[in-house]
């Protein structure tokens, strides 16, 4: 009984001191172990995203120190657990003194191994929450900058329009037509909301079709029809969560129903689309692959108050035709430049002139490692104005989500899984695409010729021209 009870039998015996690895059900966003033992480097990567918080740099600091000694401490015990266990096992009277004395240090050792455990998972949880508010780290590609203006244009698309006349905006050029009601929006709903009527009602619809059909029939897109409404785990998986609260809108409270207080409109199908496969370990063999979904998004645009405030650029509810990718980190930047192309060929299609700019490191979105942007021209405004941002991700996400694959098989071995890499961008903006549609192709009497790859889903409607009477 002796060997067996001294190399087996202690954890059996003694179950809370088996060796734990304490964490958080979901990971923070950024790789913790990672974060604690680059922590320069990371503050440095973050430093050219505008993160200078030097006390939150600081606490990382701190709890990086904890967290080592923690590990330190509990590994230490678990080692003279093992050699007062061993030492157990030999003694051969199992009434004795010294058994005793030896049972007794085994518990205290058990104990101090639990202290030191929910120290450390203590530790992992502040870490987890303070690496929730930053950002993804950019990758060596990303030029570094501080804002829009360090964005270099990779290419420009198309001859600008030009014209015999002074250009009217969409504003002008919708009410005039007929096709937008900005007043009765905002009788039922306020401001930052449009009703799209007849021609113009149509168009949103016709847009929509189109591009849904050519990322499907061309692209190779599976298409999907999610819900809108989300849990606030889903948010968190993508970044919307805890970051962006004050942008998403959060349904009424209703106590009567615990579901219920934890959903939330979609800023974007990306949150729906990324989140289909949350917590699954997808066949390697099926990367890379891509969603592309129409929904309507919802977004307070809390920070953006006295921007955009005409027209429909930048509205509360507003709808998208959104792209989302899953591949490998090999695949990464390559499924970038994919995902852009497939962007691009919508305003192509569409005979739009626009540019794609590269995002700097302080410009770029919240989760995204690379960014390019796709800047439609607005003659009506005399500039571009962003209808597409196409983003790599990397793990930022799929660590969050748990999203993971499992690649092919070695030497007969089952591969360990791997976490996925995520890519997302619209496919378009719809709204946006309708209003340079109509800046882009409108002629001197108002009205706006329709381009020829919607007239098929515009039942050969060639122009919108003023109503009758």
């Amino acid at each position: 009984m002796g060997p067996f009870f001294g190399r087996l039998r202690w954890d059996f015996m003694f179950p809370q001191w088996k060796k734990r690895s304490p964490r958080a059900t979901r990971a923070s966003m950024l790789d913790l172990r990672y974060v604690v033992d680059h922590l320069e480097e990371v503050k440095a990567l973050l430093e050219t995203r505008g993160v200078r918080d030097a006390a939150l740099f600081e606490r990382l600091s701190t709890l990086r120190k904890g967290r080592s000694e923690a590990i330190q401490l509990a590994e230490g015990r678990r080692a003279e657990l093992k050699r007062h266990s061993d030492e157990m096992a030999k003694i051969a009277d199992k009434k004795s003194a010294e058994f005793a004395e030896k049972r007794a240090a085994l518990r205290t050792l058990g104990d101090e191994i639990k202290t030191h455990e929910a120290k450390l998972m203590e530790i992992e949880q502040e870490l987890n929450a303070l690496l929730l508010e930053l950002p993804n780290l950019p990758h060596e590609s990303t030029p570094v900058g501080a804002s829009e203006e360090d964005n270099p244009v990779v290419r420009v698309i198309g001859e600008r329009p030009e014209f015999e006349f002074e250009p009217k905006d969409h504003v002008e050029l919708g009410t005039s037509l007929g096709i937008f009601d900005f007043e009765r929006a905002a009788k039922l709903s306020g401001s930052r909301f449009s009703v799209l009527r007849g021609a113009g009602a149509r168009l949103e619809r016709a847009l929509t079709q189109f591009m849904l059909d050519l990322h499907t029939e061309e692209h190779g897109y599976t298409e999907v029809w999610p819900p809108i409404l989300v849990k606030d785990s889903a948010m968190r998986g993508t970044g919307q969560l805890p970051k962006f609260a004050e942008d998403a809108f959060r349904i009424a409270r209703d106590d009567a129903d615990a579901e219920a207080r934890e959903l939330y409109l979609i800023p974007t199908a990306e949150v729906s689309l990324t989140n289909l496969h949350a917590d699954e370990i997808l066949d390697g063999a099926s990367l890379p692959f891509g969603y592309t979904a129409y929904t309507p998004c919802f977004r307070k645009e809390a920070g953006s108050y006295g921007r955009d405030t005409r027209g429909i650029i930048r509205q509360h509810q507003f709808d998208k035709v959104e792209l989302v990718r899953f591949c490998t980190e090999e695949q990464g930047l390559d499924e970038l430049e994919r995902l852009v192309s497939h962007a691009e060929e919508v305003l192509k299609r569409l005979g739009l002139h626009y540019r794609v700019v590269e995002l700097c490191t302080g410009d770029m979105g919240f989760a995204a490692r690379k960014t390019y942007d796709l800047e439609v021209w607005l003659p009506g405004q005399n500039a571009y104005r962003e209808i597409s941002s196409c983003s790599y991700c990397g793990d930022f996400q799929a660590r969050r989500m748990k999203a993971r694959y499992r690649p092919a098989s070695l030497d007969g071995k089952k591969a360990k899984p791997q976490l996925v890499h995520t890519l997302n961008g619209s496919g378009l903006a719809v709204g946006r695409t309708l209003v340079a549609v109509l800046e882009q192709y409108q002629r001197a009497d108002g009205s706006v010729v329709i381009p020829e790859a919607l007239r098929p889903h515009m039942g050969g409607l060639e122009v919108i021209e003023h109503p009758a009477g």
